[in-house]
């Protein structure tokens, strides 16, 4: 007897069900889990999603405004790019990694270190000093703004592809796994109370077949033992005859 669906190919033993059982509860502990982990991504994911859509709606706001602050700028000072690139000799801005765990997933953060000092001072010195300084202050935004978008923007990537790696494990697990495992305990279980049948009608049968051997060999033992006695019965019956035919009776006159 087979088990209906998809199962494993097992001989059908006692060793085999326990393991088959031991299997099954890990499969089942492991999906446990796995939805656990992706309730816990999916609830980040969706937060995360949210950060992303104000981050760019904010980026959008603060990129106009410091498009609007670089006309006022070049209206004021003219073109400034040369004493920009001439002055500037570090970087005014720079961005530190690091990394957050959840779930077991890691997930990657930046943020933004700002030098202070660094930046051209000198600028905008003779004209349009102000206009300058607000450009410089509104693209410093900007720049954070983007360092937090690339974050949330990398984040989301990353948690989305682990999301739907861990969907497709659960519903492996959900519908693959565990049927199979279950398909395959419900054979190893038919099979070995069918086992137990044919044992059990075996043993009936040896038992009765044990039984009519004792019958016949009782009754062929009977049989020998009643023809061991007929001949002596007959002997005795002939010796019976002949002294009665030898003896006389005195008292009888003729």
């Amino acid at each position: 007897m087979s088990g209906a669906g998809a199962r494993e190919n097992v001989f059908a033993t006692r060793m085999a069900l326990t393991n088959t059982k031991l299997r099954l509860k890990g499969a089942q502990t492991g999906h446990s889990l796995l939805a656990k982990k992706r309730d816990a991504l999916t609830t980040r994911f969706r937060a995360i999603l949210k950060k992303v859509d104000e981050a760019k709606r904010k980026m959008g706001r603060v990129m106009q405004l410091a498009s609007f602050s670089m006309a006022e700028v070049t209206y004021a000072t003219g073109d400034i790019a040369y004493l920009v690139q001439e002055q500037a000799k570090q970087a005014t801005f720079r961005v530190k990694a690091k990394q957050e765990n959840v779930s077991g997933v890691v997930l990657p953060a930046f943020e933004v270190d700002r030098v202070a000092g660094s930046d051209f001072n000198l600028t905008g010195l003779s004209r349009g000093g102000q206009q300058v300084l607000k450009a410089k202050e509104v693209y410093a935004k900007a720049i954070e703004t983007l360092v937090e978008l690339a974050s949330l923007q990398t984040a989301f990537t990353i948690l989305d592809e682990v999301i739907r790696a861990t969907n497709r494990r659960v519903n492996a697990i959900e519908h693959i796994v565990i049927p199979r495992l279950e398909n395959t305990i419900k054979y190893i279980i038919s099979e070995l109370d069918e086992m137990d049948r044919e044992e059990f009608f075996r043993l009936k049968k040896v038992q009765g077949k044990k039984k009519r051997d004792t019958a016949a060999r009782n009754a062929a033992q009977a049989l020998e033992g009643e023809r061991a006695q007929t001949p002596a019965d007959d002997d005795g019956a002939e010796l019976r005859s002949a002294d009665l035919l030898s003896s006389k009776d005195e008292d009888v006159i003729f």
